[in-house]
């Protein structure tokens, strides 16, 4: 649930490891309807990143493409298959997603602040 308007502590706001990473593979998740699995490279690490863009974006067009993550989130599954961090989007008032993108060109794992 969104909470529009609230405020949280800047020291909340530090705890959230947030990196770009490049995603490597992407697929749809067989059986689910609108669910892309991406492993996505963040340096150091890779992690496997499970997110609603079917409608969207095509698998393909992620590949090969750097947005904006957060790492430490609970993991959770969803269609059985674990999402180890969550790409971020912007949602417009007309229901538009679109995936947070560095502007210019930045080494894979850099902290977003």
């Amino acid at each position: 649930m969104w909470v529009t308007g609230m405020e949280i502590p800047f020291n909340e706001f530090l705890k959230l490891d947030m990196r770009v990473g490049k995603v490597v593979e992407a697929e749809h998740v067989v059986g689910s309807r609108n669910l892309i699995r991406m492993m996505v490279d963040f340096g150091s690490e890779k992690r496997q990143s499970v997110a609603g863009l079917l409608q969207y974006y095509k698998p393909e067009e992620l590949v090969n493409k750097k947005f904006a993550f957060v790492l430490n989130l609970q993991r959770r599954k969803f269609m059985g298959v674990e999402s180890q961090c969550m790409v971020l989007a912007a949602e417009d008032e007309r229901g538009s997603v679109i995936l947070i993108r560095p502007e210019r060109d930045i080494e894979v794992g850099s902290r977003i602040r």
